[in-house]
């Protein structure tokens, strides 16, 4: 997995984490949702530099 791709995806989960917090502190529902929204995206990014792994494994 590149290196570069991991590290936007870890910050964007955090960042997700960090604004899901805020939203439920504050009471804010759209703060929340739009935590749990980079979450997800983060998700979909490690998911896609899996497969990329999983499809350059199994052409080497």
């Amino acid at each position: 997995m590149s290196t570069e791709n991991r590290a936007k995806a870890v910050a964007k989960n955090i960042e997700g984490k960090i604004q899901e917090v805020v939203g439920e502190v504050t009471g804010n529902p759209n703060d929340k949702a739009e935590g749990k929204a980079k979450q997800a995206e983060s998700q979909a990014r490690h998911i896609a530099e899996n497969i990329k792994d999983e499809v350059k494994k199994s052409l080497d």
